[in-house]
């Protein structure tokens, strides 16, 4: 999703959230991915962060990656994202001795 005009609100993506030097957002935002490049103003909870060098940031943002080349700007908070945010995935246990054992012994 790209933001060339003006955007308040809430803006919720799985992928990658744009906001080009045109763009203007006000919003409390979660994405995978943001890239800005115009002005956010708000919170900010995603995996990757990049401020490119018109970017302006004003608020709270929450990632583990965050980026501001030169030039960028970001007056606010970081905070890292709680383990509570991480989905964790486990292998289902074994129902019993068969399905742990799948080898083909050869007795010649």
């Amino acid at each position: 999703m790209q933001v060339d005009g003006y955007v308040e609100g809430v803006i919720t993506s799985e992928k990658t959230l744009i906001i080009s030097a045109a763009g203007r957002v006000k919003a409390q935002v979660t994405a995978d991915k943001v890239i800005i490049n115009g002005l956010f103003d708000g919170e900010l909870f995603a995996n990757t962060v990049e401020i490119l060098p018109q970017g302006k940031a004003l608020g709270i943002i929450h990632s583990d990656d965050l980026c501001i080349e030169r030039g960028g700007s970001f007056i606010g908070e970081t905070h890292r994202t709680s383990q509570d945010q991480v989905v964790s995935l486990t292998k289902p246990e074994p129902k019993d001795a068969t399905d742990t054992d799948n080898r083909i012994e050869n007795k010649a």
